[in-house]
C-alpha cells in the first residue's frame, strides 16, 4: 500500500470509501435521529470506515440531500437541528416515475428468462424508495400505458437460462443446433461471448470451434446446451457494436453497399416516422414519395424488408439488390399464380 493511502478500520484504503454507500448513509441517519449525537470517531468505529469517510459522507447529507445537521461543540457530535421524519432515500421526477413505469412493462419479453428475478428486484427496491407524497397515480398510468409486440421468439426457458449463465460466467458449452431449412441438428462447442435482444429477436454471438470464428446463433434453433467443464476469455478486441457496423439487423460485414430506395407517397409517412438505421438520408419527392439512402455492410435483411412493402418499395441501387428482389418478387408471383 503506498504511503499516501490513508487506511480505514477494516484495513481498506481511503479510496475505497471515497464514494457515498447508501447502507453507510442511512446508518448515520439513524443514529442522528436516536438523538445519542454520535461524532465522526464512533460512526467511523462502528461502520468500520476512516473519520475522513465520515466527514464527506456528513457533508454529503447536508449538502446534497439538504438534512439539517449541525454539530455540537459542547457534546461533541452531529445532531438534527430540525425534524426529520425519514431518511431521503431517492428524489424523483413524475417524468422519471414514469419512464420506471414503461421499464416495468417492457419487461414483459424477459419473463421467465434468469434476467427476470434481478430485474424486478431492482425495480421493486426504487419502488419502495419513492416518497410517501408522492402524488402521481400509478393506477391510471397502468390503465393508460401499455406495450405491444405483434411478435414474440418461442424459447426453451431452462436452456436460455443455461445460455445466459454461460455467457455470463464465460463457460463453454457443447449445442446442438438446427440451421434454418435443414432437418438434421450439428453438434458445436463454443465459446458463448455475448447474448442481445435485438429488434425483439434474441440472438447469441459466440465462438464456433468447428469454424474457428464468431458465429451467430439463434436460441430458439439450439436444442440442446450444456457446459465442458472448461472455462474461456472473452477477447478484449470483441465489440457487437463494431460486429454489426453498417448492418441493417444482425448480419455481420459481407463488403460495403450504399443501397437507394425510393417509397411511394402512400407509405411515404411510414417512412418519415422511424430512424431505420444510423447511416440513413431521406430525400423528399415531388409527388409526395420519399428516397431512402443507406450505408450498409449486408444486403440479406434489406432485401427482406424491401419485399414487405408489398411494392410500395423500390430499389434503385445496389445492382445485386435489385436482381435479388425482382428474383424474390417472381418466386412470389409464380407461388400465387
Amino acid at each position: 500500500m503506498s504511503h499516501l493511502e490513508e487506511s480505514t478500520p477494516n484495513g481498506l484504503p481511503e479510496r475505497a470509501a471515497n464514494r457515498p454507500s447508501l447502507q453507510r448513509l442511512v446508518q448515520i441517519h439513524r443514529a442522528l435521529a436516536s438523538g445519542t449525537r454520535p461524532n465522526a470517531s464512533t460512526l467511523a468505529r462502528d461502520l468500520e470506515v476512516s473519520t475522513k469517510t465520515i466527514q464527506r459522507d456528513i457533508e454529503f447529507m447536508r449538502e446534497r440531500l439538504e438534512l439539517p445537521i449541525e454539530y455540537d461543540a459542547q457534546g461533541f457530535g452531529f445532531f438534527y437541528n430540525g425534524e426529520v421524519n425519514r431518511f431521503p432515500l431517492l428524489q424523483i421526477t413524475e417524468g422519471e416515475l414514469l419512464a420506471l413505469v414503461i421499464a416495468e412493462k417492457a419487461l414483459q419479453q424477459y419473463r421467465g428468462t434468469s434476467f427476470e428475478k434481478p430485474l424486478l428486484s431492482a425495480i421493486r427496491k426504487i419502488e419502495q424508495s419513492l416518497p410517501d407524497t408522492f402524488s402521481l397515480s400509478l393506477d391510471n398510468i397502468q390503465q393508460t400505458i401499455s406495450l405491444r409486440t405483434s411478435t414474440e421468439p418461442i424459447l426453451n426457458l431452462g436452456l436460455f437460462n443455461t445460455l445466459a449463465k454461460a455467457t455470463t460466467r464465460r463457460r463453454q458449452l457443447e449445442i446442438t443446433y438446427r440451421k434454418p431449412g435443414q432437418t438434421q441438428v450439428e453438434r458445436r462447442v463454443i465459446d458463448p461471448y455475448h447474448l442481445a435482444n435485438i429488434n425483439g429477436e434474441w440472438y447469441l454471438f459466440a465462438f464456433d470451434h468447428l469454424r474457428h470464428d464468431i458465429r451467430t446463433f439463434v436460441p430458439s434453433r439450439i436444442k440442446s446446451a450444456r457446459q465442458t467443464g472448461k472455462t474461456f476469455l472473452r477477447p478484449e478486441r470483441f465489440s457487437l457494436d463494431k460486429r454489426l457496423r453498417g448492418s441493417f439487423g444482425v448480419h455481420s460485414a459481407e463488403g460495403e453497399y450504399e443501397v437507394l430506395l425510393r417509397f411511394s407517397p402512400r407509405v411515404a409517412d411510414y417512412v418519415r416516422e422511424k430512424k431505420w438505421h444510423d447511416s440513413q438520408r431521406l430525400r423528399e419527392l415531388r409527388d409526395g414519395g420519399v428516397e431512402l439512402r443507406l450505408k450498409l455492410s449486408s444486403l440479406q435483411e434489406v432485401e427482406r424488408w424491401v419485399l414487405s412493402w408489398a411494392g410500395d418499395a423500390l430499389v434503385l441501387k445496389p445492382k445485386e439488390l435489385v436482381e435479388s428482389v425482382r428474383r424474390a418478387a417472381q418466386r412470389l408471383l409464380k407461388g400465387h399464380a
